[in-house]
């Protein structure tokens, strides 16, 4: 459940509501609450009309974990999701998506298991798989789209190489990201998972 969701449903406020109390439109709302993160003065709004910290609805590795009701007022304890990451094991999920780079759907399957073994159900190893899927997809589009536009074997076998050299960039250019700064270069506004 998104952030701005469980926020709302505490203050027992609909979409509606928020909207009217916030001026901020129905359809951001709802795209909020369907993972997109809210940035800028759509951030400060609808914390102000929630009456909550910003922080508490940006997507930084903060997750509620307990909430309490105290003479009317909703307390929302915080636990840093950051304290239960493991960037090596984070690294490993990362670059076991590199050894079935040709067999694209183990190139999604095997992170995906080693996320549950490794115990590392978290945004980054979310965003991994998800990366993962988008590439899967759009992969054999653009293979379909270059033998259509019939340029030749040559440039068929050009254009198979550069999809796989660019899983691979996504791939070692993620794991510099998360050696540096603990975070991914590409990831999605949204987690497929």
């Amino acid at each position: 459940m998104s952030k701005l969701k469980t926020a709302r449903e505490q203050k027992n406020l609909t979409q509606e509501e928020l909207s009217e109390k916030s001026k901020i439109s129905v359809r951001t709302i709802q795209r909020i609450e369907a993972g997109t993160e809210p940035k800028g003065h759509t951030l400060r709004a609808l914390a102000q009309a929630l009456d909550i910290d910003e922080n508490l609805l940006q997507d930084i590795a903060v997750t509620p974990e307990i909430v309490e009701v105290i003479d009317d007022k909703v307390i929302t304890e915080v636990k840093e999701e950051q304290s239960n990451i493991n960037y090596s094991q984070i690294k490993i999920i990362n670059f076991s998506s590199l050894l079935f780079i040709l067999l694209p759907p183990l190139n999604i399957l095997v992170p995906f298991l080693l996320m549950f073994t490794m115990k590392q159900r978290n945004t980054l190893a979310r965003q991994i798989i998800s990366v993962q899927m988008i590439w899967t997809v759009m992969a054999p589009i653009v293979f379909m789209l270059g033998i259509f536009l019939k340029l030749g074997r040559q440039f068929t076998l050009v254009l198979m190489i550069l999809i796989v050299l660019s899983n691979v960039f996504i791939i070692l250019r993620n794991a510099a990201e998360i050696d540096r700064n603990k975070k991914l270069y590409y990831r999605l506004k949204f987690s497929m998972i």
